[in-house]
């Protein structure tokens, strides 16, 4: 079964210069996308069945995943002189 893969410049492809550029000038920004990218490798190795995880984990693994991936969201959406959300001023 082919399990696709969720890299950042795939999720956020408008979103590629200012991805690298975060990645390169803010260290916070940086480790938050390795996890991300690490996260998103670890979950295709299980689903294609390279490494043994029991579902409970595997879950945990995507909600972090999901988590990862909407802060870095918001971080993007606040370089580019966005707020986070609208509703805390950030």
């Amino acid at each position: 079964m082919h399990v696709e893969h969720h890299p950042l410049v795939k999720d956020f492809p408008e979103k590629r210069e200012q991805l690298q550029k975060l990645r390169q000038e803010d260290p916070v920004f940086a480790r938050k996308a390795e996890e991300y990218e690490a996260l998103d490798k670890q979950i295709c190795r299980v689903e294609d069945g390279v490494e043994t995880l029991d579902d409970a984990a595997l879950s945990a693994l995507k909600q972090e995943r999901v988590n990862l991936k909407d802060d870095i969201a918001r971080d993007l959406k606040r370089a580019s002189g966005g707020s986070c959300c609208g509703g805390c001023c950030g």
